[in-house]
């Protein structure tokens, strides 16, 4: 491997520690970019461990009301995937950026191995569309809930084993040694590069230092197909580091969370984007947590099964569904009619569908008032990617609190740090929307502020209401 030029850091007399600071975490990307086999080996561990859950627990049979997470495989693969994974991995990119996917998805292992095998077509036009990560969200949301992602191992492997196939396929077919599927088609991908750009942690390119930087140098197998030279966000980027150190230009780096999303112009701010912020994270996603524990889905539900029965239609009330359709498991006592399936589809797409409607209502209203052509609607929502991420994370750990709760561990500390959590999520994107409507304060400003405020209430409302019943 060639060697790798050393960014060279310069120590100010008055601000020593934030230099020394900046030394170690380029020193950190650049032993990334040194040790790629280590973290493909991690990566390979880590599928070895993904398989290894989600494959034999479906062998097994249901587990006694007295199992516990530590004696039962069943137990503890629902709580290793739906517990600490998916929550922890959400709050981690919010945190570090996507190193998630770059160090260890087993899915990005696996589509760069088979691409690098493949036949290497090139990327057709209609598989780059911009609306792929969010089409995949919702309809993995929405048909996870139908058939019961969160609780049983057939459902799991169905959903995720069928997502890391269909990874493979991409691969093989299309791109060179490269993550066309994370890219392009992953489900996770819209929602990551959302919360990556809040991230304190990211790799930084100067353009400067590579256009001055004439030492030649090997090509750089960027998995993600980003154009490293001018790559100013961290929403696509996979943080594996092999890139790091390059021209002396690129280093691992910490930045303020708002100086991606202020920064970036108008012509940056995707429309994509938005709709997956609102309609998906904020709109489907929250419905997709809230449904089951939701009175008013349960009297939707009652009303329209007791007017079904009053007119002797029985069609929807039969609970015949295959368990890949719809939840179907009788020796647990846990299966779902016609009825069940089309109301939770009502609620996830209409209620949901509604709520991300509402919120983007208020956004493109405020930025309406605000007149301004540096701050379109899409730019405004991006303010709301704080408030938005927690929330997946609140979602997400409802499932890993009542894993807890069975296991019979204390939780009386949950309900403040829920509260910390939606304040400071919160008061991170009022902060956000303020500013960017008061880039100065005028009486139109103020007024768009003000209504850019409205939808951020709007969620904390609903949160709220979903985890203190106020």
């Amino acid at each position: 491997m060639a060697s790798i030029p050393i960014i060279p850091i310069t120590l100010i007399r008055n601000n020593v520690p934030a230099a020394r600071s900046s030394a170690m975490l380029a020193r950190i990307g650049h032993a990334m970019r040194r040790h790629q086999r280590a973290i493909q080996a991690l990566q390979w561990v880590v599928v070895v461990f993904y398989f290894s859950l989600l494959i034999y627990p479906v062998w097994l049979p249901l587990p006694a009301e007295e199992a516990r997470i530590v004696d039962n495989l069943r137990l503890f693969a629902q709580f290793v995937f739906w517990g600490i994974w998916w929550p922890f991995v959400m709050l981690g990119t919010m945190l570090l950026g996507r190193v998630w996917c770059g160090v260890f998805c087993p899915e990005g292992a696996l589509t760069e191995l088979a691409s690098r095998h493949g036949l290497g077509r090139p990327i057709p036009r209609w598989l780059r569309w911009n609306g792929w990560p969010f089409v995949a969200f919702v309809c993995t949301t929405v048909y996870g809930q139908l058939i019961s992602v969160y609780e049983y191992p057939q459902a799991a492997l169905l959903v995720l084993g069928g997502s890391t196939v269909a990874a493979v396929l991409v691969g093989l077919v299309y791109g060179r040694s490269s993550r066309v599927w994370c890219r392009y088609l992953c489900p996770a991908s819209g929602v990551f590069g959302l919360l990556a750009k809040i991230a304190p942690l990211h790799f930084k390119v100067n353009p400067a230092h590579w256009q001055h930087d004439t030492r030649r140098s090997h090509a750089i197998n960027c998995a993600p197909l980003i154009d490293i030279r001018h790559m100013k966000s961290a929403s696509n980027c996979h943080a594996c580091g092999r890139c790091s150190g390059e021209h002396g230009a690129v280093s691992l780096s910490l930045r303020s969370p708002v100086s991606e999303i202020l920064a970036s112009t108008p012509q940056e701010a995707k429309t994509g984007e938005a709709i997956t912020l609102l309609l998906g994270v904020i709109g489907i996603a929250t419905a997709a947590f809230t449904w089951s524990s939701s009175a008013r889905f349960v009297q939707g539900k009652t009303t329209l099964a007791d007017w079904l029965m009053a007119h002797d239609a029985w069609a929807l009330l039969q609970d015949n569904a295959p368990w890949w359709l719809l939840t179907h498991y009788p020796n647990a006592h846990d299966v779902f009619s016609w009825l069940d399936g089309l109301c939770i589809l009502a609620f996830i797409l209409g209620g949901g569908g509604a709520l991300g409607l509402a919120v983007g209502a208020g956004i493109w209203l405020a930025a309406r008032v605000l007149r301004d052509p540096a701050m379109p609607w899409q730019k405004l929502a991006l303010s709301l990617v704080p408030i938005a991420g927690i929330g997946v994370f609140l979602g997400l750990s409802m499932l890993t609190l009542g894993h807890l709760k069975a296991e019979g561990l204390p939780l009386a500390w949950v309900p403040g740090l829920r509260a910390a959590l939606l304040t400071l999520a919160a008061g991170f994107s009022a902060y956000l929307a303020w500013r960017m409507c008061l880039t100065r304060v005028t009486k139109r400003t103020l007024m768009g502020f003000a209504l850019a405020l409205l939808p951020l209430g709007l969620i904390v409302r609903v949160w709220l209401l979903v985890l203190f019943a106020v």
